[in-house]
């Protein structure tokens, strides 16, 4: 997608020696800052930070992660090493062990020797099947925001956290149906949360206003309330990503997807998610069974922002002995979820829905996905 009208990804191979350079995430909103990742240690901590965050990019950067520790030793305690590394940084996101898996696979039936560039093929390949891979979910999404779009001539869509092209390689998840829209000539406005304490939907905000996308960022609190209101002003779809959908269509995203999902429901507007194959958990069996971490308490204390100087600064508006709370994630159960929408086209969020797009994974599944699904 575009940053100052220059077609940009998230993160690319470093146009000198074995590293890879990504848009640091956390200097965003306020500045565009580009960081080097040259060793496991650093691509570790870009994901462990949120330097980079989103499910999809986090496995395209653990992905890289490998071939980084490769490329000083490749024999298979070094393997070994660099894949309980980057697994233990964030545990929701399933993207992030799915494409350990794929590395493991991939490598460690070949000699040491041949490992360094058959790792650094294989996570530009993940990466290049991500941003291919969400850009078909924008085809597809667009074929059902297209109707509501003549419905009234317009479409208003509001989303949360972000699940734009900055949570992926490129173009997205839940924001790239927005991004096809827009280009086929819909007129297009987008409703974005700010999604505290990180207020990831300030990146949501960014990437929308460089691409042109016309949008207004709103608090959190106030999505039941827009979202009940009909007529000219209406909601027309509310449109999300995922961290990690359960083999019976259950959703873990970022915290506050649930209570949208529960007013999406309860005003009649439908609810997608937008995720790709690398998203689904088809080993697990629920929602009941995904990881949900829980974050430093000092993200809910402590607001970062700019003075009138645009200088970082940052706000401590809870005391340090105060005890909070932080999940990052919730779960929404699937029967709260009007269609998923993937790289392969749309299903029910099912078990059954699931296996019809993707039948090569019924023996990953648990039958407990589809009891699951019966007693929904």
């Amino acid at each position: 997608m575009n940053v100052n009208g220059t077609p940009t990804r998230t993160l690319w191979p470093a146009r000198t020696g074995r590293a890879v350079e990504i848009i640091d995430q956390t200097a965003l909103p306020h500045a565009l800052r580009t960081l080097r990742l040259s060793t496991l240690e650093d691509a570790a901590h870009a994901i462990r930070s949120m330097q980079v965050r989103g499910a999809p990019l986090i496995g395209a950067t653990a992905a890289y992660g490998v071939a980084l520790a490769l490329a000083a030793r490749a024999d298979d305690a070094a393997l070994a090493a660099a894949l309980a590394t980057l697994a233990a940084t964030r545990p929701t996101a399933v993207n992030l062990h799915w494409a350990l898996a794929r590395m493991q696979v991939a490598l460690a039936p070949r000699p040491p020797a041949e490992r360094a560039d058959l790792a650094w093929r294989e996570a530009a390949a993940i990466a290049d099947e991500d941003a291919a891979q969400c850009r078909h979910i924008g085809e597809h999404g667009l074929a059902l925001l297209r109707p509501l779009a003549e419905r009234r001539g317009r479409l208003d869509v509001m989303t949360h956290c972000n699940a734009g092209w900055l949570a992926t390689v490129d173009h997205g998840t839940a924001l790239a149906p927005v991004y096809a829209a827009f280009e086929a000539g819909i007129d297009v406005h987008v409703w974005v949360s700010e999604t505290r304490p990180r207020n990831q939907g300030l990146l949501t905000a960014w990437e929308l206003k460089q691409h042109g996308v016309p949008h207004t960022l709103i608090a959190d609190n106030a999505a039941g309330l827009l979202l009940a209101r009909g007529g000219a002003n209406a909601i027309d779809a509310v449109i999300v990503g995922a961290d990690r959908i359960a083999a019976n269509g259950d959703v873990a995203n970022k915290v506050g997807t649930y209570l949208k999902a529960l007013a999406a429901r309860e005003s009649g507007v439908p609810f997608y998610v937008a995720a790709p194959r690398s998203t689904v958990d088809f080993a697990c069996a629920s929602g009941t069974a995904i990881p949900i971490e829980e974050r430093a308490g000092d993200e809910l204390r402590v607001v970062h922002g700019c003075d009138a100087a645009l200088a970082p600064v940052q706000v401590r508006q809870i005391p340090a002995d105060e005890a909070v709370a932080n999940p990052a994630f919730d779960v929404t159960p699937a029967r709260l979820v009007s269609a998923l929408i993937t790289e392969r086209g749309l299903c029910a969020a099912s078990a059954d829905g699931l296996l019809g797009l993707y039948p090569e994974a019924r023996s990953e599944m648990p039958a407990q996905a589809h009891r699951e699904n019966a007693r929904a």
